[in-house]
């Protein structure tokens, strides 16, 4: 697929039509931009580190959670399916960047760490990715950042009491 096409799939404002509301438009501005960050962090993943966002978020739970965790509390916390927590799993630790061993009290259910090789990817990773999204929104002066989290915090707020 070339850049442009996939630029034109990213881009959901281009489907939005002159008389769609004020807040389809908005909306379709936010998850514009979410897909166009998501997208160049993947892309610089893959590219500078071998790896996939979902590997990178996996990890990032590890490093925040020196203790372990077990697999269905990643499942929890990444929103997704307990088998591609397994599946990446799988991957990392063949790769010897965790380590997976029973818990003591329950030996069926698996205590998930980062193992030190593990961790030293991860801090490299982090550190590019903190640079990449400095490069992708550092051109905003800190008043915009300013307003435009205060605007996304009323918008939470507004979204929230909608949850079932």
């Amino acid at each position: 697929m070339n850049q442009k096409a996939t630029a034109t799939e990213l881009n959901h404002e281009s489907r939005l039509q002159s008389e769609d509301h004020q807040s389809i438009r908005l909306w379709l501005r936010l998850l514009t931009c979410t897909n166009m960050i998501e997208q160049r962090l993947r892309a610089r993943l893959r590219e500078e580190f071998a790896t996939t966002l979902p590997r990178f978020d996996f990890m990032a739970q590890l490093e925040r959670a020196p203790d372990g965790l077990t697999m269905g509390e990643l499942s929890q916390r990444m929103m997704v399916s307990g088998g591609n927590v397994s599946g990446i799993a799988n991957q990392l630790e063949g790769e010897g960047l965790i380590d997976r061993s029973p818990v003591p009290d329950n030996r069926r259910t698996l205590c998930v760490k980062l193992t030190d090789k593990g961790r030293t990817r991860f801090v490299d990773m982090a550190v590019a990715h903190e640079g990449w999204v400095v490069e992708m929104l550092g051109d905003l002066s800190q008043t915009e950042h300013q307003q435009i989290m205060q605007h996304l915090a009323q918008l939470k707020c507004a979204v929230v009491p909608l949850e079932g």
